[in-house]
């Protein structure tokens, strides 16, 4: 299991670790959540646990916003479709929305949406605020006026065709008038709470198995091979947005939900338009008060930029959108028994001490664990020396409080002194490694204690193999985390390469794997044909799945962005191999690549062990170069471009993101090999080497006359 550590004290490459064991934990619930048959729509982690989850992966994203995932939790949209229901490509996709969780991040929120739009703080500026209903995604197409396809969010970009299901639900409408001739709403379904207690009454006089909670009642329902259950159950839906459209629907968010209203569908009473973040949160507040009271589930308030022209400049990241976020509950709080402090050893050798609990309900979720994240952490300090908990210690046998605010396994928030037993010592922090005895160093500067033995520590190498089989790297189905621990005690993987000469290695493999415990014909086959799929894979995916330090998803994208492909990469990190020269300074003048990360790649590919694996591995493996769009009637096509000083006509975000498309690289500082510069006033020394290296430069409006014809 990947050890936790205080977001404030993770490395680069512990947040990137993490990030990748957050995003497995919650993708694994959001498949359940979103599975085809109710038997298996019950999430593993109550919702409570889930935001929790994410609201971990937000602040290490917030940290280290260059680690930040493709597959993020934060941006997570839905599961893979079900088999059990015809597939619908979304014409535009269903994305997720980012989260805040206090009111900091909603001023900030504000803060980023100002800077990106180059408003000033006090410039007027609407949001649109409503309660995060919690249900099921679902989008109605209507064409002339009719419903013709009903579709799950699915994985955003694809989902299952639920026609049927959605025609039983009496809140959406089959036929309607005065619509777009191309109309697609979204919005969610959900189950009222008295609804979900008479369902269940029901079932439980009929024999049937009893519901977990309306939410999952919900996904279950809408999600039946038979419509006629859907039928049965107590469905409603409540429309908050729109796709595909033949026509507009109105110029604001709040004018197109009443646009909405008026064609006969459900809109939430409580949605509501307030000036600026202070009266986001007021409605908050408002909306958290009647929350028991309203009659079905919400677990935050959703707030939109109110005008639909700045939705459109501001667009979306990878999968969320700039302009909306999910302020979401609070966390809670129990006290309970420490009884051990135990330690786990992660993928980069870092030492992290899990706390053992005395079983206690938070939030309605049994927790036995916490994190305790570093040593520094368990004698009542941060990782700049200061106290936390007023200096108290922790442990074992103490009385601790457990908060569960961004993981699944909580946080211990405070120890009771007056509780605290006469024999309780101070917990004495090992210098030596519990899984392979090397000695255990914390270098200066670091709040962790790491372990040296490197690829000679068992726990080391499983961790490398989970990480190169997770979701955001190869994601082999059938080889998840159980499945490589059980693989590397018997021998059959000590490294990535070992996964593709499996089959070879022993003979078919069928007879052997299929004697193991919960393995057959069925699954050995699917095992290995899903090895197979995995032959072939996009660069950047096989550069992050290498769990190189400091080179995160984010990280891998602009690299493989910036070289194209692995022949282009290999040979650019062996000439830089000191760290020195052309190819060097070609790499750290990445936008977003810094020279710790770059120094990490470059060790990386030039250490003789490790890059002899990384070629054992490549040689099994074709690699895909990166997909560029189309920008052969681009000016700007394969240019380097850079961006210096005050743009008065658009943000240098904007500026930035349309250069990219266009099919410019932008790097973040002046070389010979730069090919423009644009530069705004105030624009500085890079303007003047520039000049001094002849480099093309142009004033924003002749940046934009340049690029105007495309």
């Amino acid at each position: 299991m990947t050890s936790e550590i205080t977001v404030d004290a993770l490395t680069k490459s512990e947040a990137a670790v993490e990030l990748a064991r957050l995003a497995e934990l919650l993708g694994a619930a959001n498949r359940s959540y979103y599975s085809g048959l109710e038997t298996d729509a019950a999430s593993k982690l109550d919702d409570g646990t889930f935001d929790s989850l994410k609201r971990r992966n937000t602040e290490i994203e917030k940290r280290f916003p260059d680690l930040k995932r493709p597959d993020s939790p934060s941006d997570q949209v839905g599961a893979v479709p079900s088999e059990g229901f015809s597939k619908v490509e979304h014409a535009v996709a269903m994305l997720s929305l980012s989260n805040a969780f206090d009111n900091e991040d909603v001023t900030e929120f504000d803060a980023r949406i100002r800077k990106y739009l180059g408003l000033s703080s006090d410039a007027p500026l609407a949001y649109t605020a409503e309660p995060k209903i919690d249900g099921l995604s679902l989008s109605l197409r209507y064409e002339q006026g009719r419903l013709v396809q009903a579709a799950t969010r699915g994985d955003g970009a694809v989902g299952e065709n639920v026609t049927a299901n959605a025609r039983t639900i009496e809140d959406i409408p089959h036929q309607i008038a005065g619509a777009p001739d191309i109309l697609e709403v979204r919005g969610e379904v959900y189950m009222g709470h008295a609804d979900f207690a008479a369902l269940n009454e029901r079932q439980n006089d009929n024999g049937a198995k009893t519901l977990a909670n309306p939410r999952n009642a919900a996904a279950g329902s809408l999600r039946q091979l038979d419509s006629t259950i859907t039928k049965s159950r107590p469905l409603k839906f409540f429309a908050y947005a729109w796709g595909a459209l033949s026509e507009p629907l109105a110029h604001t968010q709040m004018d197109a939900i009443n646009k909405l209203q008026s064609l006969g569908f459900s809109t939430n009473p409580l949605t509501t338009l307030c000036e600026g973040p202070q009266e986001m949160l007021v409605h908050y507040q408002n909306i958290e008060t009647q929350r028991a009271t309203l009659g079905y589930d919400i677990d935050g308030v959703v707030y939109k930029v109110n005008d639909l022209a700045l939705q459109e400049r501001l667009g979306f990241r990878s999968t969320t959108p700039r302009w909306a976020i999910a302020h979401k509950f609070a966390a809670e709080l129990a006290w309970t028994w420490l009884t051990g402090i135990d330690i786990q050893v992660g993928r980069t050798g870092a030492l992290s001490p899990v706390a053992r609990l005395q079983p206690v309900t938070v939030g309605g979720v049994v927790v036995s664990n916490a994190t305790l994240h570093n040593e520094d952490y368990i004698k009542g300090f941060d990782s700049k020396g200061a106290k936390i908990r007023e200096g108290k210690d922790i442990r074992v046998g103490d009385w601790v409080q457990v908060y569960r605010a961004g993981d699944v396994i909580p946080k211990i928030a405070d120890v009771d002194l007056s509780k605290r037993p006469d024999d309780a010592v101070p917990f004495e922090f090992p210098h030596i490694c519990p899984e392979c005895q090397s000695a255990a160093v914390r270098e200066p500067g670091d709040a962790v204690r790491r372990c040296t033995g490197g690829i000679i520590c068992p726990a080391q190498a499983v961790e490398k193999l989970k990480h190169f089989v997770s979701r955001g790297a190869f994601d082999i189905e059938g080889l998840g985390a159980k499945q490589v621990e059980q693989f590397y005690a018997d021998g059959w993987i000590k490294e990535p390469s070992d996964i593709f000469t499996l089959k070879e290695r022993y003979g078919n493999g069928l007879q052997q794997l299929k004697n193991r415990e919960g393995w057959g014909d069925k699954s050995a086959d699917k095992l290995f044909q899903a090895i197979e799929d995995k032959r072939k894979i996009p660069m950047d995916r096989l550069l992050f799945a290498l769990g190189i330090r400091h080179v995160g998803e984010a990280a891998s994208n602009l690299v493989a962005l910036h070289y194209g492909n692995w022949d282009a990469l290999e040979a650019a990190v062996s000439e830089a191999a000191n760290l020195e020269g052309s190819a060097w300074d070609d790499l750290i003048n990445v936008d977003g690549v810094g020279s710790v990360m770059a120094g990490s790649l470059v060790t990386a590919f030039n250490q003789e062990r490790e890059r002899a694996s990384i070629d054992r591995l490549v040689a099994q493996l074709e690699v895909l170069d990166v997909a560029r769009p189309d920008t052969s009637g681009s000016p700007v096509s394969g240019k380097i471009v850079v961006f210096t000083g005050t743009l008065e006509k658009m943000t240098r975000a904007e500026a930035k993101a349309r250069a990219e498309r266009l099919g410019a690289k932008v790097a973040g500082s002046v070389s010979a090999k730069t090919d423009i510069l644009v530069a705004g006033p105030g624009a500085g020394s890079k303007a003047k080497k520039a000049a001094d290296l002849g480099v093309k430069t142009l004033d924003e409006d002749g940046w934009l006359s340049l690029i105007s014809d495309t």
